[in-house]
């Protein structure tokens, strides 16, 4: 499968930016799917990350109440809502997708993931 990220940009703190992740072929349901973040010297992290079905989300502390991840299997599209974003949630941001199963046990970390998009830059200046 392959994804394409979108909707990145420059945001003042408070701001909302909406991303985008369209993954091509016909069995994008099948994939649980990640939001992740790396910003300059620091390691990815998992923000957000929603199972097959869409019936379970799962959020990093640091956005829980601010962003939201859902998606539509009828347009192989996952978003990410950002909101009431801050200085600190810049970073370049990738979707990810996993063919098997995502639990809280391995939703967070980025080698279960086996297809990644290209990434997008959000900055939020402060």
């Amino acid at each position: 499968v392959q994804l394409v990220d979108s909707g990145g940009g420059l945001v003042q703190a408070g701001g909302s930016l909406r991303l985008s992740c369209v993954a091509s072929g016909r069995t994008f349901g099948s994939y649980g799917m990640g939001w992740f973040r790396q910003a300059p010297g620091k390691e990815r992290e998992c923000v957000a990350a929603i199972t097959r079905s869409g019936g379970t989300t799962y959020y990093a502390d640091s956005v829980k109440g601010r962003f939201t991840i859902s998606r539509d299997n009828a347009k192989n599209t996952v978003y990410l809502q950002m909101n009431s974003l801050k200085p600190e949630d810049t970073a370049v941001y990738y979707c990810a997708a996993r063919p098997t199963i995502l639990t809280y046990y391995n939703y967070y970390r980025p080698y279960e993931y086996n297809y990644w998009g290209q990434g997008t830059q959000v900055t939020v200046s402060s």
